[in-house]
């Protein structure tokens, strides 16, 4: 019952979300001008009345506005999204061509931003001495930096030294290139590496002092095997938490990354599909991202199922390791 609880709650959620960012696009798009634009061939269509009132008709636009909007709930929850205005063709077949590329970038920045994370958590940590306490207290004003720092100036600057200035890196990315992904990755990742090593030292800091480490320590347990067996995986845990997010903000960011990479992508496919007014296209491609970013949040609910006792017993309090448990 617990289980099925969830799923119902998780399933409820998704519609609830997808109901949501549909009708926000739909009327946002709409109250942005008309559609029949991107139809007839962009600004400037020198289309007579009688081409526009036949692409009214074809299209359903000649129908009430709240009816245009109960037809498009139809077709998103039967996921078939019809053309694009603009490009003439599916709008599936758009977003399954273009829709790899963006979960690459995201999923790969991700990647780098935890192993920037722990990385700056572990130096914090383990600083011994005045340079390396000195090192620390630089790391973690360069977190604060990062965390505010914009995407769009931060590629810029990265394109200006590494591929204008020292010409080691391209300052275009496309496919799968991996020299090509290498600036859109770190300029996705940087920005969330800095909010999550500051969770995940803050978190480490309150695990070393938690009862279980201190045992740990009085059974004779190095400072090593403390860090990595006990408090490190206590402090992954609101980092964990905290993973759905991050993914769904470094989908967001792939907007921008895509765009000044010029990098193909669905961020990309979203802003041309929006300064188009091709409503099918955003539509999809929004309804698209909202989709896996739930399941994101899904996969890491169950991540945390797993390493959480917590969570799984139903209880406030997590039981210390056996291994240091007192009198074990």
């Amino acid at each position: 019952m617990r289980f099925a609880r969830w799923a119902l709650a998780r399933i409820g959620s998704a519609l609830l979300v997808v109901w949501v960012v549909t009708t926000v696009v739909f009327f946002a798009l709409r109250a942005s001008g008309d559609p029949l634009e991107a139809i007839l061939g962009g600004p400037g269509s020198q289309a007579g009345e009688e081409a526009v009132a036949r692409a009214r008709e074809t299209y359903g636009l000649d129908q009430p506005l709240i009816w245009q909007y109960l037809l498009l709930l139809g077709r998103v929850a039967t996921m078939q999204l019809g053309d694009s205005y603009a490009r003439r063709q599916s709008v599936v077949d758009l977003i399954a061509a273009q829709l790899p590329s963006t979960l690459l970038l995201a999923t790969l920045a991700l990647v780098l931003a935890w192993a920037l994370a722990l990385v700056g958590a572990l130096i914090a940590q383990t600083a011994r001495g005045p340079v390396a306490r000195s090192f620390s207290v630089f790391l973690r004003g360069a977190e604060v930096v990062a965390t505010v720092m914009p995407q769009f100036w931060l590629g810029a600057v990265l394109i200006l030294v590494f591929a204008a200035g020292l010409g080691v890196l391209p300052a275009t990315s496309s496919g799968a290139d991996p020299a090509g992904l290498v600036l859109p990755v770190v300029t996705l990742a940087i920005p969330i590496a800095g909010f999550l090593a500051q969770v995940m030292r803050d978190s480490l800091a309150e695990a070393d002092a938690a009862p279980f480490a201190t045992t740990a320590r009085s059974r004779g347990a190095s400072e090593t095997r403390v860090l990595l067996r006990h408090t490190l995986r206590h402090a992954s845990l609101p980092v964990l938490a905290l993973s759905g997010w991050a993914y769904g903000s470094l989908l967001s960011g792939a907007v921008v990354v895509e765009t000044l990479f010029a990098r193909p992508g669905l961020g990309r496919l979203l802003i041309d599909g929006a300064m188009q007014r091709d409503v099918p296209l955003v539509i999809g491609a929004v309804v698209v991202v909202a989709l896996v970013y739930i399941v994101v949040l899904v996969v890491g609910d169950a991540l945390e199922l797993l390493v959480d006792p917590r969570l799984r017993r139903g209880r406030g309090v997590v039981s210390p390791p056996a291994d240091v448990a007192v009198g074990s």
